[in-house]
Order: C-alpha cells, then structure tokens, then sequence
C-alpha cells in the first residue's frame, strides 16, 4: 500500500490529544451527529408533509445516495487522518479555491445543523414541561443553555463528549425499535399498499422530501473530523463512515414505513403531528414509551447539538492552519488539548440566528427543518467536490485502479443533481429563501478566500522586495 496522505496528516496532531478515541468512541461522532433519534420524532413528518406514501421510498434513494459518499469518503480516510474532514481531503489535490469551497460548505453544514437540532430541543423541552407543569420557558433561554452546556464539554474533553453521546443514542433509539417492531406486529406485518404503490406522491414533493431525508444522514461523516485524535484512525474511521451511512440508513427507512401505516391506522396525519412517536406508542400498545422516547429525543437532540460543535471547530481549527479562518482559532487548550475559541465561535454561529428566530416567535420545528435543509445544502457541495477530487487523490497516491472512478463520478452527478433539483424551481415559502442564502454565504467565503490570498501575496511581495533592498 502507498503511504499516502495518512502519513503526512497522521503526525500533525495540532494540538489536540492524540489516539484518545476508542472505535466505538469514533463511531460515536458520527452516529450522534446524525441523530438517529431525531429521525423518526422530527424529520420524517416532515418528510411524510412532501412526499407523503413516497416518504419510505425518500429515505431508501437517501440511503443508496449517501452509501455512494461513504464509500467515497471512506477511500480517503484510509490514507489520511486529519481534523479537516473533507476538507483537508479535497484541499490535497484540488485548486485552491476548490478547497476553500469544499470548507465553508463543510462549517456551513455542521453549524446549521447544530441550529436545526437547537430549534428541535427547545421544541421539546418545552413539550415535556407543558406536560409536567402546564407552563412553558423561554425558548430562546434554552437555546443558550443547550448551546452553552454542548460547548462546555466539547472544550473540557472530547474522549467524554464521545462516551456520553453514544450512550444517549443508543437508549434512546432502543426505545424508538422497540415502537416500530411492536406496531409491525401489532399489524401482522401487513403489507401498506397506499405505501409501495405510492398512491397521492408527487415527483416535486419526493424532491422536496428527498432534501430532508438527506438531512437525517448528514454529519455521518463527522468521525473524519477525528483524525488527530482517533486510535488506530486509518481503520477505525473508515469503518465508522461505512457502519453509520448503512445502520441509520436501515433504521430510517423502516421506521418511515411504520409511522407511515401507524397513523393510517390511527387516521392521523403524519406530516403535521408534533410528537409523532407518542401517538405511535399508543397504536404499538406501550403508551409509556412515547413519553421516555420523547425525553429521550430532547437528550439525543442535545447528544447532536455537542457533535456538530465538537465537529465545526475542528474544521475551523485547520481553516485556520489554511489561512481561511483568523490565525487565533488554530490555538488549542493547553491541558483540556480541545480548540477551546473554536468551540467558542461554533457555538455561537450555531445558537444566534436560533435565538433571533426564537425571539420573534418561530417555532422550534420550523426551525428545525429550515436550518436542517440550509444546512444540507452545505453537505451536497462538500460531499460532492469531495467525490469528484477522490480519482485525482488516489492516482496521486498510486492507489488508482481502472473503474475506480466510476462510483466517484456517479456520487457527484447523485449529489449535483439533490442540489440542483431543490435549488431550481425555487421552493414556496420559508423554503424558497434558503437557496439564495446559501448562494450569497458561498459566494462571500470565496470572497474572502480570494481577497485574503491576494493580500498574502501583497504581503509576501513587499516582504522579499524589502529583504532584497536591504541585502
């Protein structure tokens, strides 16, 4: 095997603290950033308001899509080990500018992600209290508290960021497999054919839908942004990448079908229901349970907020090392060995416009799935040039064979066409603002990228011309 990327990444620590990461720890990265539990209780309402019957089909397109990345991903990761994630792998042999694309789709998608998953938890902490006291807080308070907690055990230690996330995930997805399984039998596993015929989807509202079912797979990259700090990482990242993408995509899928046909059976509408498990528990026969997955839902949506942190601000981290970012964010905490202003400037970015938003009055699933599809919107990119890089970086490395660029080439033109399909015709609504914010954010990170190279060449220029005045 060449020695590729792997070397060279490997050594370069940054600061953070090496090889303190387990492979199920790494796992854990990913998983949490996915947010399994958030799935059945958030997004696939909102999946199943687009696609309707199609919302299981939504999710088995998402999972093939996102396979073809994992596997893209995955050939990176067995040479490279690197806090940037797709950054540093696609910054390796793409122009300059590539690269700069590829890390502010990167920051832009983990840190709307963490606002999707903040709007998510105030959403339901404020149902639980309403059950338990009858009055509601503040949502912009729990935003801040959510938020500041989640940074503070990112900027303490990763190892117990990585620990306490895998435990929330795997209780609280439990109890969500224990639902779905109770409600297929309850059924005799019966065939839903208003479902696998698609009866009512339309192919704009599988395009809406598809957008968000691939936000229910984002961020299960994140275990990439581990590379510094991960044991044995050529061979536990890959593997994360690959188990993540297939076990969540296996989980969604069958719980879109059981929601789908338990709130038929309930005569129930899916799409606008604002604590789906609880009514699902209920045709399941464990009523119980819809309370538990719902405290389970507001842990897990915390579990998520901490690993979009935890990941932004180790992409802000090597930025940082690009000239991308101000030089103050590559400084990592002395002993905690975290980048403690990153966390910082993460945390904020995430928690601002959730908080204005908050403040006059939209509510937290609303928010949740307008930062979820902005934030989506940032993956595709960074999935995509990422794809495209990966035949250049393997010939680089003597790693190519013939056809190994077939799937690369495949996955990009999946994800360009995710992109371009939800992006033209513009969405109604709320929606339809997302595509230009987005294009306005890239245009201005190239911007800067591009003023800020221009202005370091400046500077080197005087500098060499002073020198050779003085020589």
């Amino acid at each position: 095997m060449a020695t590729a990327p792997g070397a060279q990444h490997a050594t370069a620590g940054y600061g953070l603290r090496r090889e303190a990461l387990s492979p199920v720890e790494t796992l854990a990265q990913s998983v949490s950033t996915i947010s399994p539990t958030a799935t059945p209780v958030a997004t696939i309402p909102l999946v199943c308001a687009l696609a309707g019957n199609g919302t299981w089909l939504a999710y088995v397109l998402a999972t093939c899509a996102i396979f073809l990345v994992a596997l893209c991903v995955s050939k990176f990761a067995r040479y490279s080990a690197s806090p940037g994630s797709l950054y540093s792998y696609a910054s390796t042999v793409l122009p300059p500018h590539m690269g700069a694309l590829v890390a502010w789709g990167l920051l832009l998608a983990y840190v709307e992600t963490g606002s999707s998953v903040i709007g998510g938890f105030y959403h339901y902490g404020n149902l639980l209290l309403l059950d338990a006291g009858n009055h509601a807080f503040s949502a912009v308070v729990l935003a801040v508290l959510v938020t500041a907690v989640s940074a503070w055990i990112a900027w303490r230690d990763v190892k117990v960021s990585a620990r306490l996330m895998l435990w929330i995930e795997a209780v609280s997805v439990s109890l969500i497999l224990i639902v779905v399984v109770l409600v297929l039998a309850r059924t005799h596993l019966h065939v839903d054919l208003p479902q696998l015929q698609l009866r009512g989807m339309t192919g704009s509202g599988l395009r809406l839908g598809l957008v968000l079912s691939l936000f229910s797979f984002v961020g299960f990259e994140s275990a990439t942004t581990l590379g510094a700090e991960a044991r044995d990482p050529l061979r536990t990242i890959p593997r994360a990448v690959i188990q993540s993408a297939l076990l969540c995509g296996a989980i969604f899928t069958m719980c879109a079908y059981a929601e789908v046909l338990g709130f038929r059976i309930a005569g129930q509408d899916l799409g606008a229901s604002p604590a789906p498990m609880r009514l699902l528990a209920g045709v399941a026969g464990v009523r119980f349970l819809g309370v538990l997955i719902d405290i389970g839902a507001l842990v897990s949506l915390f579990a998520c907020t901490l690993a979009c942190i935890t990941a932004a601000a180790r992409v802000l981290l090597l930025m940082s090392h690009g000239g991308l970012t101000h030089g103050s964010l590559r400084v990592t905490h002395a002993r905690n060995e975290t980048p403690g202003r990153a966390v910082i400037v993460a945390g904020i970015a995430a928690v601002v416009p959730v908080a204005v938003l908050a403040a006059r009055g939209a509510r937290g699933l609303d928010v949740y799935g307008w930062a979820g599809s902005l934030g989506t919107y940032g993956f595709i990119v960074a999935y995509a040039v990422t794809c495209f890089a990966l035949p250049r970086y393997l010939r680089v490395h003597g790693a190519f064979r013939p056809g190994a660029q077939v799937i690369p080439w495949l996955t990009c033109f999946v994800m360009l066409l995710a992109l371009v399909g939800n992006l033209y015709p513009v969405p109604e609504g709320a929606y339809g603002k997302l595509p230009y914010i987005f294009l306005v954010y890239l245009a201005l990170g190239l911007a800067w990228f591009f003023w800020s190279s221009k202005r370091n060449k400046s500077a080197l220029a005087q500098d060499v011309g002073e020198r050779t005045l003085a020589d």
